[in-house]
Formats: C-alpha cells, sequence, structure tokens
C-alpha cells in the first residue's frame, strides 16, 4: 500500500481536533468552515489547501447564490448608464455585502495563512488586488502544495524567544 506524500491527501496528519495552531490537512468542509471563524483574525501560522478551498467554493456558491438572486430581481434589466437598481434585486444585494463585510478579515487572513503553507510571505497575498493579473497569479501561488519551510511562519510559543548561539 503507498502512502501519499502530499499532506493534504492524507487525513491522518491531521493535528488533534482542539489544536488551532497547526494546519487541517484532509479537513472537511465543516471542518473549513469552522476553523474559518476559529481563526477569524489570525494572520501568522498556516492553512492547507483543503481549509482554504473548502472556504472558496463556499464563497463561490455565497456570491453566486446572491447574483441569482438579483438577477431573479431584475438586476439584469438596468440600463448600461442607469444607477437605480430594482427593488427586487435588493434583497440579494444586501444578502451579498453583509456576507462579505462578515467574511472580508477571515477571508483575508486564511490567504495569508494558505500563503504561509506554501512557504511565501503572507503579503503576497496582496497581489490578488493587482488589476488583471492579481487574481491569476494569487490562485497559481494558492494552489501551491504545502512545505515544510512554512513551519516558520507557526506561532512561536515561547516568548522571548531563544537566543541564537554561534
Amino acid at each position: 500500500m503507498s502512502h501519499p506524500t502530499n499532506p493534504d491527501e492524507s487525513p491522518s496528519a491531521s493535528p488533534a481536533v482542539d489544536s488551532l495552531d497547526l494546519p487541517r490537512y484532509g479537513a472537511t468542509f465543516g471542518e473549513a468552515f469552522k476553523l474559518f471563524f476559529l481563526k477569524y483574525g489570525t494572520f501568522d501560522g498556516r492553512a492547507s489547501r483543503s481549509e482554504y478551498w473548502w472556504v472558496m467554493l463556499l464563497n463561490v456558491l455565497v456570491t453566486s447564490a446572491c447574483a441569482a438572486l438579483m438577477v431573479v430581481g431584475g438586476a439584469n434589466l438596468l440600463d448600461p448608464g442607469g444607477t437605480e437598481l430594482p427593488d427586487a434585486a435588493a434583497p440579494g444585494l444586501l444578502i451579498w455585502l453583509t456576507y462579505w463585510l462578515v467574511t472580508f478579515l477571515p477571508n483575508l487572513a486564511l490567504g495569508m495563512r494558505r500563503f504561509h503553507d506554501a512557504n511565501f510571505e503572507g503579503e503576497t497575498y496582496f497581489v490578488c488586488w493587482l488589476p488583471y493579473v492579481g487574481l491569476p497569479i494569487a490562485l497559481v501561488l494558492a494552489m501551491m502544495p504545502s512545505k515544510p519551510e512554512g513551519a516558520r511562519f507557526d506561532p512561536d510559543r515561547s516568548w522571548p524567544p531563544a537566543k541564537r548561539t554561534p
């Protein structure tokens, strides 16, 4: 029997259920969603690919559902230069704006932790805000496999850090 080399494919590689410091490789949708909100503003540490992509799927589903509500409400009938949203399209927009406001910070933190797991600086995640090229670059970087070197971004449990001796 061969063992997977990718940590995302090995459920046995997951840390203890109560540990929030380490990435949860092989996370289910429910685990990823729970961790997403438990680590609401945690920018240090790492997030596995499964943690990241389950939440991105949820974001796409919520956005698609809200867009569908807006279309059903007549938002697709707007004049190209029109500024008024039909009243029936407002609920979809309000739900989407509320979801975006509630999840902006956790999405930012999750993206930075995902980049840490692939051994990139978390601030590299801001590349997704570049016009035209940012999102494709960020998607490719988020798909990179987990690297053991990414552990350098894990929270240090000892303070102050131990001094290095030459």
